[in-house]
Formats: structure tokens, sequence, C-alpha cells
């Protein structure tokens, strides 16, 4: 048979020989998992879900959002989750490579008693030059699906990275509007205390006046005193909170520590009374480390189709086109031409229980990327169904520490006109004082502590960033 006949019969024998074959091995199917109708402690389940929107469109703070976008930019450990998605991308690429023949080249020349091309060669003692100059080409036919398993495989891998990526985004969303609304926190503590302070002082040189003119005891001086320097020491404290709060968002927004700008708490809108949680069926799909998990399972599964089908034998074509000649001048006579097309088949037959271990493991790395997978659903309904939780009690305590601080405040008026009336002496306006600006400072933290636990239901739902399509592989 010439070589044209071989090539006409190979157009159709190498395609029936690629795809003639199955994949070994189970093929993925996503493992049920025990869905609540409804979270706990939220509304009922609605289409729609608070994870929905992006960031912008829940945190309505202009400089808040330009924090998050500098963030998003800059931010360090985000640059490292894009080069890790970068560096799976083209590992799946290299994975997928095998499926399609590998081409190369080679050649040489030389000059030797008894050898060609470095080769002994028995030449009856002659001194010959030789030259090559092949084109090569190999391929391993994937009957058993091993090249494809992998090529899922790694694919999975790179989609997992990415929902990684995706993961670290939502997180620094979360973290920069977390540490944000801490900093208005403390600028408004520190406010408080700093007019407890200013108020603490004006009693304490009523009652210093008061004993030098020996109206007031020295007990009362004393109290005084001592509500004045204890007001005065919690100042260093919330001073101290601020410049390290501002530091760990200067380094999540990617600069050097700093002062951070901010709005005022006073400013800070209400934020929505009703938040639809959606359904938990489509929490799944949403939450990133979720997804990420399932995207490990399936690299376990298709593992296991790998070591399995490597335990079968491998087929391979390899040919190679080219001009060998034992002198340079005949390179261009017909003499030199080269060409050969042939058929390799490979297989174990002992490896010391290396294949079977292979393929034991993997299976049981498919069970433990289960059980993550699982846990993981678990972990999703448990922070949804805490920060519902969180957030409904901390409206309660704000509500009640409102309602404490308006009664305070009253009373503290009361007490100075009693006190201006001469019907009470001042000892009774301090210590309704000494009561009203612990009672401001919980409510600010509980008033903060809710909108944290906003945010972290957000980040719960999976929320922080559009869900967009990894790039494709090519």
């Amino acid at each position: 048979m010439n070589r044209n006949a071989w090539f006409r019969r190979l157009n159709w024998i190498l395609p029936a020989l690629l795809f003639s074959g199955c994949a070994l091995g189970p093929d993925y199917r996503r493992p049920e998992v025990a869905e609540p109708k409804s979270f706990r402690f939220g509304p009922p389940p609605t289409t729609n879900s608070f994870g929905d929107p992006g960031w912008w469109q829940v945190f309505q703070d202009p400089v808040l959002q330009g924090l998050i976008g500098t963030a998003l930019t800059n931010n360090y450990d985000l640059k490292r989750a894009v080069a890790r998605v970068e560096q799976a991308r083209n590992l799946a690429v290299a994975a997928k490579a095998p499926l399609y023949p590998q081409v190369g080249y080679g050649g040489g020349v030389g000059r030797g008693r008894n050898a060609v091309l470095n080769n002994p060669t028995p030449l009856d003692g002659a001194t010959e030059s030789t030259a090559s100059a092949t084109l090569n080409a190999a391929w391993e036919i994937d009957v058993w699906g091993r090249i494809r398993r992998l090529s899922q495989a790694a694919q999975a891998q790179y989609l997992a990275t990415d929902e990684a990526r995706r993961g670290v985004t939502v997180s620094l969303v979360s973290e920069v509007a977390t540490t944000y609304f801490q900093l208005m926190q403390y600028d408004r503590e520190l406010q408080i205390q700093r007019d407890a302070t200013n108020a603490y002082a004006g009693s304490y040189r009523i009652f210093d006046q008061r004993r030098i003119n020996g109206v007031a005891s020295k007990l009362e001086t004393d109290r005084a005193l001592a509500a004045l320097a204890n007001a005065a020491a919690v100042i260093p404290s919330l001073e101290l909170s601020i410049a390290l709060t501002e530091n760990q968002l200067s380094v999540l927004l990617g600069r050097t520590p700093g002062p951070v700008p901010r709005r005022s708490l006073a400013d800070d809108p209400n934020w929505q009374a009703d938040i639809p949680t959606g359904l938990p069926s489509a929490l799944l799909e949403r939450r990133p480390d979720v997804a990420a998990a399932e995207q490990l399972l399936i690299a376990a599964n298709a593992n296991v189709g790998a070591n399995l089908a490597a335990m079968f034998p491998q087929f391979g074509l390899t040919a190679f086109l080219g001009k060998v000649s034992p002198e340079l001048s005949a390179f261009t006579a017909g003499t030199a031409n080269a060409w050969n097309v042939g058929a390799t088949l490979a297989g174990p037959i002992f490896q010391g229980g290396q294949l079977r271990a292979q393929y034991r493991a993997a299976k049981a790395k498919f069970e433990e990327s289960l059980a993550g997978y699982q846990q993981s659903v678990l972990t999703a309904f448990q922070e949804v169904s805490n920060a519902l939780i969180a957030r409904q009690k901390y409206a309660e305590v704000r509500l009640a520490n409102e309602q404490a601080v308006v009664s305070l405040t009253s009373s503290v008026d009361l007490a100075t006109q009693r006190y201006l009336n001469g019907k009470s002496s001042y000892y009774e306006v301090l210590q309704a004082q000494q009561e009203l600006y612990p009672s401001q400072r919980a409510e600010v933290q509980a008033r903060v502590n809710e909108r944290l636990a906003v945010i972290q239901l957000y980040k719960a739902l999976g929320g922080g960033w559009t869900n967009t399509a990894p790039m494709t592989l090519r």
C-alpha cells in the first residue's frame, strides 16, 4: 500500500478511534443536600434576594462606595486571588492539550568514524558526514477517557479558583464596609465621651467650689473627680481604636496606614427595614464558597475516572517526515526523503499495587470533597440564620437603648432645672449624667451592630459582586 493510501485511510480511522472511546469512571451528579424550606428567623421565602444587587446598590454612602472601589483595585489579597485564577486557567489549558496531536521538530549534523549522528554504526572504518531534519508527530488516542477526565479535573480546579477569587471579593467588600462603620461608631463614641468629660469637669468645679465654701462635703467632690477621671480615661482608648481601625482599613485599600475619610453616623440614612432573603436553593448557586466546594467535588470525581483509566492500555499514533542523509549534498536529492507512520500500545502489567492505591486514594479524595461540599452548605445556612437573628435582636437592643437615652436625657434636664430652682443638689445632676452617657454609647453600639448584622447577612447571602462568568479557556 502506498503512502497516499495510508493517509486516506487515516482520515476516517483516526476520528473513529478518537470518538468511539468512552470516558471511564462516574459522571458527576450534584449530591442531594437537606435544604430548609425557609431560613430560620427569616421572612417567608421570595424569588428576589438581598444578595442579588451589587454592592454599589446596597451601600448608598458615596464615601464608602469610593473606598470599596479603591479596595477592589488595589487590595493585594485580591490581586493574589486574581493571579491564582490565571495560573489555574493556564493549567487547565495545558491539561487539555494532550487531546490534540503533539508536533515537534528535530535535526542534527555531524561527522565521525563508524558513527551516524552519534550512534555507533559499523561503516568499515569509514569517516562520514551525517545530517537529518525531521518533523515529528505523536498522538495518544484517548480511548478510555483518561485525558478527558484530567482535563475535566483541571477545568473544575480553575472554576473553583475563580469562585475563591469571587469569595475574596465578597469578603473584601463586607470587610471594608464593616471597618468603615466601626470608624463611624468610634467617632460618635468619642464625641459622647468628650461631652461627658466636659460635663463632669463642670460638675467637679461646682462641687469643689461648694466644698471650699463649706457647702459640700469632700465625698461629693471626690465622686465628681472620679467621674471626671473615668470619663477622661476612655478617650485615649477610643482614639487608639480609631487609629488602629484606620490602619486596618488603609491596608484593605492597598495603601500605607493613614487617615481615612468618612461621614458622621448621624448622616447615615436608615437602612432597609424589610430584607428579602430569597430561596434557600438559590443560595447554593450564589455563595462563592459553596460553588468552589462543588467544583472541587467535580474535580475529585473526574480524577477517579482518570485513575481508573490509567489501569487500561494506552493507544497512540506516531509519525515523522523529513530528510536523512549521510552526506549534506544529498539533502537536495529525493533519496534523502524519510517518513514513517506507526501505532503504539502500552499498558501496565505489574506496578506493585501503585495504580490500585492511586485509584483508591482518588475515591477517598472524592469522599473528602463530598463532605466538604455538604459542610459548606450547612455553614451557608447557619451564617444566614445567624445574621437574621442578630439583626432582629440588635434592632430590639437599639430600640430599648433609644428609649433609655430619651428618658435619661429628660432626667438630666429635669435634675438641672431642679438644681437651678434650688429644689435639689447638684449631686442629683451628676448621678443622672453618669447614667446618660454610658447609655448613649450603648445606643450607638447597638445601632452600628444592627448595620453590621445587615452587612453580614449580605455577605452570607453571597452578595458583594456580580456573578460574572469566568474567562473561557483558549
